[in-house]
């Protein structure tokens, strides 16, 4: 849960708009009271148009379904807990933060992957689409082309163009 608010803040989207309460078959009075709250949340947040978020959207999907991100949420009580063959164990926050970024990358990439889908563009081009920097855009490219992900397809002047391999 904490990965999936932190991916849609870094989106955007902000993480307000999720909530997950636990609450039993047998607490009406209590769930009802959730849902007037969240509502009065969502009011205050506005209206939320998918269309506006679609590249955050498809890169957030990607991102948490990337074997990367998976085996880490999925080792947290191992990494934390039990350690590794060696003993070696991470504090809470240094696994948090491990996780944090694995999800930032994950969900960089999946961004940029998300903007050449539609059509092949420069670095820059990706970086105006995708908001992020420049330098960031060339960094998660290079790791999608060793991926076998994206790969150089011709030259727009001097600027080099990529393509997402599955067009």
């Amino acid at each position: 849960m904490a990965v999936v608010r932190y991916l849609m803040e870094l989106s955007g989207i902000g993480a307000d708009r999720l909530c997950l309460r636990w609450v039993s078959a047998a607490e009406g009075a209590r769930f009802a009271a959730y849902v007037q709250e969240y509502s009065e949340q969502i009011l205050r947040l506005g209206p939320f148009l998918p269309d506006d978020f679609a590249l955050p959207l498809a890169a957030m999907d990607k991102a948490l379904g990337s074997p990367r991100l998976r085996w880490l949420m999925g080792m947290e009580i191992k990494i934390t807990e039990k350690g590794n063959i060696y003993g070696e164990k991470l504090d809470e926050q240094a696994y948090r933060q491990l996780l944090n970024d694995a999800a930032r990358e994950e969900y960089e990439k999946a961004l940029v992957l998300a903007a050449l889908r539609t059509r092949p563009g420069t670095v820059r081009d990706i970086a105006l689409e995708t908001g992020l920097p420049v330098y960031t855009v060339s960094c998660r490219l290079n790791e999608l082309e060793r991926s076998r992900e994206a790969e150089l397809c011709g030259y727009r002047a001097t600027s080099p163009e990529f393509r997402h391999v599955g067009l």
